[in-house]
């Protein structure tokens, strides 16, 4: 079984060449992003993905987390790990300073989530979900709840969830039964069930905070009638220790095909009456306030996909080169060679790392915008960074996760039939890669997010706006010298046109009132966006990549590397963006055609 090696080098590189960490750090209340902390940041994070968390990994997969007597037991090392992770101030990275973060932008805590999730999804699952609801607490809440909550959901000393998901309501959250109903106090008594509620019970904190949505008895219909409440494990004492155990409980842990260790838990409240709640903002607005950590979430899912990839593909390449089997096909009276020496394996090699480069390098660029979007001094800009995030958010989490899962099955065919067997691991990582493009809202739902709301809301503005920035860049790489440089060229132009296009048809059937038309073709025209967004990601790669090797002294293999890789996309796997612009179009022609009994 492959140990798993932090990317530094790679993740430094794109912060610092490709996505633009220094604008970043020069806005304000980012300033902390200094280069030499923030490569001390990535350093001392690698260290402890790779040390501490990366060999819990398989540990977590074979024990699993177990449900006694109304207790969840984690897996062996894992409650040490996370004291670890917390006394390092590990959770605390992005959050503000007043309730003890360290005020990190969120460029750099992606980084380092990546890492996280990497090492160990199941472990990195806790603080995602927790990171989730402070941002949600930070944003929302009042001043006297942000004072019991957020120090200690900052520091790790208590962690977070979120429960929307009942058995009856999956994505569809008008569906949603469970009951709020006001107490003489000023709380709400709450009882429902709610189901796959990742972190719902362990052993890891004294309390964990569950934030509920709900609808009261006299609540408008659909989602407009559901609220948002703060249901924690443990009432908080006046002095904001644990008090009295609230009404809740978990009924049970599911028995899952990945994430063994990762405890997702039916909650069960109100069994005796009714769990106490405290609601966050205004009634009958828990959706708006919930997609500030929906929001969240799918961005660290789209980085899960990033890091199950890079997990996948360093095991797939070590076993690679350790792997003797058969001649090279260019000497057939030579003696067997390692796998990575015949052309077909280099060839699913290079697909994996570019398309986990990729989808690296457009997270992070997400964060940028993220950052940009809360803190510019520009109300222009701080809108226009937003819209951006908003059309990035779905492609992020979509085609990264799809990224995973595909990444991770090629790991399993390099192995071959070892891959098959549980021993060398890749089958873990298949296995937990495939959840990722489920929860958070299915990459179809994403796909319809995009096509819908993000493109024709506003008939394809943010959408025009982006890709006029990544015309942009191709025009930057017009006169740049050498072959790599005007192939990736070509083939982003190419992507582009097709892109463009494509917007344009995604709006005019909206237009023309053929909501379905524009759905079935929606996870074609999300895949586009990301095949173009993250060969545009590459292209920058490359051109900074060429700029670095003209500078004395420079990594040349490493930035050769960047060149071969950003190649590779742009002719293996950029090149089949326009192939996508007609299935996009014609997708209505076959997908409606048949009826239900058809199927």
């Amino acid at each position: 079984m492959s140990s798993y090696t932090a990317p530094v080098d790679d993740l430094r590189f794109v912060l610092n060449e490709v996505v633009g960490l220094d604008a970043v750090a020069a806005l304000p209340d980012c300033e902390s992003a200094a280069p030499d902390l923030v490569d001390a940041i990535l350093e001392e994070a690698g260290k402890f993905a790779s040390g501490v968390l990366a060999p819990l990994n398989p540990v977590g997969d074979k024990q699993g987390s177990k449900l006694e007597n109304g207790v969840v037991r984690t897996p062996t090392g894992w409650k040490e790990a996370y004291g670890q992770f917390t006394e390092a101030g590990w959770n605390s990275l992005p959050f503000e300073p007043d309730y003890g973060g360290q005020g990190l932008p969120w460029t750099v805590a992606f980084a380092v989530n990546e890492m996280w999730q990497a090492a160990n999804l199941s472990f990195g699952l806790c603080p995602l979900l927790t990171q989730g609801a402070v941002d949600l607490l930070t944003e929302h809440a009042s001043d006297e709840q942000k004072a019991v909550y957020l120090s200690r959901m900052i520091s790790g000393e208590w962690t977070g969830t979120m429960n929307l998901t009942e058995p009856q309501a999956g994505s569809d959250l008008a569906a949603v039964r469970t009951r709020a109903v006001r107490a003489d106090d000023g709380t709400y008594r709450i009882t429902g069930q709610k189901i796959f509620i990742t972190y719902g019970e362990h052993d890891l904190t004294e309390n964990i905070v569950h934030l509920v949505l709900a609808r009261l008895p006299d609540a408008p219909a659909g989602i407009k009638g559901i609220s948002l409440f703060i249901v924690p494990k443990f009432l908080p004492n006046a002095d904001g220790t644990p008090g009295a155990r609230n009404d809740l409980r978990c009924a049970s842990l599911e028995h899952k095909l990945g994430i063994m260790a990762s405890p997702t838990a039916v909650m069960a409240y109100g069994d005796d009456g009714g769990a106490i709640g405290f609601l966050v903002g205004q009634e009958n607005r828990g959706i708006e306030y919930m997609f500030t950590m929906m929001n969240n979430a799918r961005l660290g899912v789209g980085i899960q996909g990033v890091a199950v990839a890079e997990r996948a593909y360093q095991q797939a390449r070590d076993y690679a080169k350790a792997r003797v089997q058969s001649k090279d096909v260019a000497d057939a009276k030579g003696a067997a060679v390692a796998i990575i020496k015949h052309p077909d394996v280099r060839r699913m090699l290079l697909d994996m790392r570019a398309k986990t480069e990729a989808a690296r390098a457009l997270a992070l660029y997400a964060g940028t915008q993220l950052d940009t979007a809360r803190h510019h001094e520009d109300a222009d800009v701080r809108a226009a960074a937003a819209a951006r995030v908003d059309v990035l958010t779905p492609i992020v989490k979509a085609w990264s996760t799809d990224i995973g899962c595909d990444v991770a099955s090629t790991g399993v065919q390099i192995h071959g039939g070892m891959g098959f067997i549980e021993e060398t691991g890749a089958a873990q990582h298949y296995r937990d890669a495939r959840i990722t493009p489920i929860y958070e809202g299915t990459n179809g739902i994403h796909a319809n997010d995009l096509a819908f709301r993000k493109t024709g809301r506003d008939k394809g503005a943010a959408a025009k706006a982006f890709i006029a920035e990544m015309r942009a860049t191709a025009a930057e790489l017009e006169s740049a010298p050498g072959d790599d440089l005007a192939v990736i060229r070509a083939e982003l132009t190419a992507g582009l046109d097709a892109l463009d296009k494509a917007v344009d048809w995604i709006v005019g059937a909206q237009a023309e009132g053929d909501a379905r038309g524009a759905a079935a073709g929606a996870v074609a025209y999300l895949k586009l966006w990301g095949t173009v967004a993250g060969g545009w990601m590459l292209a920058r790669s490359a051109a900074k990549a060429m700029e670095g090797l003209k500078r004395p002294g420079a990594n040349a293999s490493f930035l050769e590397t960047k060149l071969v890789v950003a190649r590779f996309y742009a002719e293996q796997i950029l090149a089949t963006a326009p192939a996508l612009l007609p299935t996009i179009a014609s997708a209505r022609n076959t997908v409606l055609a048949l009826g239900d009994e058809q199927f």
